[in-house]
């Protein structure tokens, strides 16, 4: 089979998980011909610490795994923020295993033993959708902004002055930088402004914290045929799909120093260049940026360009924490209640006077996102869950009697602490600490050996 004939989506990236290493090395040297990026994994485990580390647009994965099973990998089937294609893989197929395998997210089913032939027709239906999906990029953006979302809901003086901010900057052309803690909603800001701008073009969202560095690039200003493996055809980024629009990159302050340069050279040029090529192409594109990160701080810290963040700062918002408008408490209840329940087919859930206090009184460490989750965990099981602010606020408590531990154990509290803060990304958790990423793994694996250590003279 002539395997660069087959259509696909370029600078994809693939992840294998088999626990037989004949099976890695064969579907590895298949499509490391094609793919820009193809990784491989004897586990769950190992697999999911790979992901966390790079999104891969595509899972080939054995059901039959050491330890957790393929359809067992929770993370990576149910994140929707990150998704992932995913082809599994058995030697052990029933009828019944393979409605499981379709009903845990599966793409596609393979039985092995198989021959390559079946493999690649499966990926390219894989990423034949996904190139359709984004055939249809412009399209879907243009209806739904055919269709203004519902101003911010609230009436706080807070929540108003970000209203009237959005009101006074939304129709200037300038760049505009949102700040904010994560589930605020920065999104929506700058929907709102993209909505009321009355540019024509298309709003195209891309989170910077959700893309490989090495394909962030040719995600942005795309490339030509051959400008890397896998690039089998040309393609355009998503400045030429937000031209006479918005481009709003969210969680700014994960984007790499390096493309932090290219990012400023064509928010100066107003023209990008896709990987590859030596010409120019002009963009017509207003930029919305966004973080949790306070970028001054990361400035001061050689984290982000100066010159960037002066540049993607023309107008800033600030949105504030959902603990910081609890007079908006009521409206959202009822604004979530009222769509998730329409959604979820559900009726609403009356909530008393005791469940009112208690989220009133509660901190909101998750803010907008984590009241919506809750209404919506509330509608499915037919009340507040028991203890769940307790609970909640036990898990946040931080620990600060120190008393007695030794400064390595106080050292490996606070980066563990921290790095379940960044829910598991040691590129971010080292910017916070201050450590390059080389020395926070050394740390993990040091502290990993002797956990093994003592598990091992615990069970001799």
């Amino acid at each position: 089979m002539d395997t660069n004939s087959s259509p696909v989506l370029p600078a994809v990236s693939v992840l294998i998980v088999d626990d037989e290493m004949g099976m890695r090395s064969f579907l590895h040297k298949a499509l490391v011909k094609r793919f820009a990026l193809v990784e491989v994994a004897s586990s769950v485990e190992e697999a999911e610490e790979l992901r966390k580390r790079c999104h891969f647009d595509l899972l080939i994965v054995d059901i039959k795994l050491p330890g957790r099973s393929g359809m067992e990998w929770h993370e990576a089937i149910e994140d929707s923020q990150r998704s992932s294609d995913i082809i599994f893989m058995t030697a052990y197929a029933d009828l019944e295993t393979a409605i499981k395998a379709l009903r845990a997210g599966a793409s596609d089913f393979i039985l092995k033993p198989f021959r390559l032939e079946q493999m690649m027709n499966a990926v390219d239906r894989c990423l034949e959708r996904r190139a359709m999906t984004r055939s249809n990029f412009v399209l879907r953006r243009e209806v739904e902004n055919a269709f203004p979302t519902t101003d911010m809901i609230g009436s706080s003086p807070s929540i108003q002055q970000v209203h009237d901010v959005i009101y006074r900057v939304a129709k200037t052309p300038s760049a505009v930088l949102i700040e904010g803690e994560s589930g605020t909603g920065k999104e929506l800001a700058a929907r709102m402004l993209h909505q009321l701008s009355g540019r024509s073009g298309a709003f195209v969202p891309l989170n910077c914290g959700a893309i490989s560095p090495d394909l962030l690039e040719a995600e942005l200003f795309g490339h030509t045929k051959g400008a890397f493996t896998g690039a089998n055809k040309a393609r355009d980024g998503l400045f030429n799909f937000a031209s006479g629009g918005t481009l709003f990159l969210d969680e700014i302050g994960e984007m790499p120093l390096l493309m932090q340069a290219k990012l400023l050279r064509a928010l100066e040029q107003k023209a990008v260049r896709p990987v590859g090529s030596e010409q120019e192409t002009s963009v017509d594109v207003r930029i919305i940026a966004a973080t949790n990160r306070h970028l001054k701080d990361e400035v001061a810290n050689n984290r982000f360009r100066e010159d960037l963040y002066y540049r993607l700062n023309v107008l800033s918002i600030t949105l504030p924490p959902l603990r910081d408008r609890r007079e908006d408490l009521p409206d959202l209840i009822h604004h979530f209640s009222s769509k998730l329940s329409r959604e979820l087919g559900l009726p609403t859930i009356p909530f008393n006077h005791d469940d009112l206090k208690a989220m009133q009184s509660y901190s909101w460490p998750g803010n907008i996102r984590e009241l919506k989750n809750l209404i919506e965990r509330c509608i499915l099981l037919g009340k507040l869950p028991a203890d769940y602010f307790r609970e909640q606020e036990e898990d946040c408590k931080p620990c600060n009697n120190f008393s007695g531990w030794s400064l390595e154990e106080v050292e490996k509290h606070h980066i563990l602490l921290t790095l379940d803060q960044h829910h598991g990304n040691k590129s971010s958790a080292a910017r916070e600490l201050g450590v390059s990423r080389k020395t926070l793994d050394r740390k993990l694996a040091v502290w990993a050996s002797l956990d093994d250590q003592d598990v091992c003279e615990q069970t001799a």
